[in-house]
C-alpha cells in the first residue's frame, strides 16, 4: 500500500513539474499582414515585370518586420520598418511615389496605435516627412497629441531629427501623369456632365496606400497606416489613414487594423473599430468581422477598399471587395503568404 502511495506521489509531482515547464516554454503566436492598398488591380493591365516588382517588395517589407518579430522585437517596430520599406517604394501610394495633390505636390498622412496601452499618433498634410510612420510614432511617444498636421508636422519631425526631403523627392512621373489625367477627365466631365468615366478612373486612383499589422510574443498588437491620399484631392483634404477608429486601430482584447480605400466611407463607418467592437462585444472572429463592416456596410453605401486585421492568438484576416489588394502575410511558423489579386 505504501508503494502505490508513493508511486503515485512521484506521477502528481512528476505532472505538476511537467506542467510548470510547459508554461514555461508557452510564448503567444505572432505574426505579420501588409498591404499595399485595393482597388481595380486586374491582371490584364498588370504586366509580368511590374507584377514581379510588386510581389518582390511586399515579399522583403513582410519578411523585415517578421524577422523582428521571431528576435522577439516589439509589434511597433515590426509595423514600423515593414511599413519604411513601402513608403520608399516609388510602387505605393505612400511616402516616395504618392499621389498628387491639385497643386502637383504630395501630402502625406500616417498613423499608429498601440493595442497595449491605446496610445496613437498621426500625422497629416504633412509635405517634407520621408517616413511618416515614423513621425507617426513619435507624435505617439514624445508628444501630448495623438494628431499633427501640416506645416506643423513637418516641424515636429525635425525636432524629433526625422528626416526631411524637399516636395521633388515624392514626384514621380507617373504620379504627374495620373493627375494629368484626372484633371482632363474632370474638366470634360464639369463640361459634359458625364460624371460615369471620372468616377471610374477616380477609383481607379485610390489604391496604393500601405499599412501593417502585427502580433508579438509578448502578445501585443499594433497597427500603422501610411498614404498619400487621393490623386488631385484639394482644399487639403484629409482620408481616413491618419484617423484613429477609421484607417488604423489597435486594442490588445481584440485585434490589429489598417484600413486602405475609399476613404471617406472607411471614416463614416468608423470601420477600423467597428472590426474591433464586433469582436469584443459581439464575439465575432476576425474574418467575419472584417467582412460584414467591408462588404455589408462599406459596400453597401457605395464605397470600395479592404482591410488586413490580426486577432491575439494570431489569426488574420485581408478583406476587400475590390478586384485586388496588395497584401503579404508571414505567421509565427515562417509560412509566406504574397497576394495581389483578389481570386488569388
Amino acid at each position: 500500500m505504501k508503494n502505490i502511495i508513493l508511486i503515485s506521489a512521484f506521477i502528481l509531482l512528476g505532472c505538476n513539474e511537467n506542467k510548470l515547464n510547459l508554461k514555461k516554454e508557452i510564448t503567444h503566436d505572432f505574426g505579420i499582414v501588409i498591404h499595399g492598398g485595393a482597388g481595380t488591380i486586374l491582371k490584364k493591365n498588370m504586366s509580368d515585370e511590374i507584377e514581379l516588382k510588386y510581389r518582390n517588395i511586399l515579399e522583403v517589407a513582410v519578411k523585415a518586420g517578421h524577422e523582428i518579430l521571431k528576435n522577439g522585437g516589439t509589434s511597433q517596430l515590426a509595423v514600423e520598418k515593414s511599413i519604411n520599406i513601402l513608403e520608399d517604394s516609388p510602387l505605393f501610394n505612400s511616402g516616395k511615389g504618392a499621389v498628387l495633390n491639385s497643386k502637383g505636390y504630395a501630402e502625406l498622412d500616417a498613423s499608429f496605435m498601440d493595442g497595449k496601452s491605446l496610445n496613437a499618433g498621426a500625422v497629416s498634410g504633412a509635405k517634407k516627412i520621408k517616413n511618416p510612420i515614423s513621425a507617426a510614432i513619435k507624435v505617439m511617444e514624445n508628444s501630448p497629441h495623438v494628431m499633427l498636421s501640416g506645416n506643423g508636422a513637418d516641424e515636429f519631425a525635425r525636432q524629433q531629427n526625422l528626416e526631411l526631403m524637399n516636395a521633388d523627392y515624392f514626384i514621380t512621373e507617373r504620379r504627374k501623369k495620373n493627375l494629368e489625367k484626372v484633371k482632363s477627365i474632370e474638366n470634360i466631365s464639369k463640361k459634359t456632365s458625364n460624371k460615369i468615366n471620372y468616377d471610374e478612373f477616380y477609383k481607379s486612383q485610390l489604391y496604393g496606400t500601405v499599412g501593417c499589422v502585427a502580433l508579438d510574443k509578448h502578445g501585443n498588437l499594433a497597427a500603422g497606416t501610411s498614404t498619400g491620399g487621393m490623386t488631385n484631392k484639394k482644399w487639403n483634404r484629409i482620408g481616413d489613414a491618419p484617423i484613429i477608429g477609421a484607417g488604423t486601430y489597435a486594442n490588445n482584447l481584440t485585434c490589429a487594423v489598417s484600413s486602405t480605400g475609399w476613404g471617406e466611407f472607411f471614416i463614416r463607418t468608423v470601420a477600423a473599430f467597428d472590426i474591433a467592437a464586433l469582436m469584443e462585444y459581439k464575439n465575432y472572429k476576425i474574418e467575419d468581422a472584417a467582412s460584414l463592416v467591408i462588404n455589408d456596410k462599406i459596400g453597401k453605401l457605395g464605397g470600395n477598399g479592404g482591410v488586413i486585421a490580426i486577432d491575439k492568438k494570431g489569426n488574420i484576416a485581408m478583406e476587400m471587395n475590390t478586384p485586388g489588394m496588395y497584401r503579404a502575410h508571414m505567421n509565427s511558423e515562417g509560412k509566406i503568404l504574397v497576394k495581389i489579386y483578389k481570386d488569388e
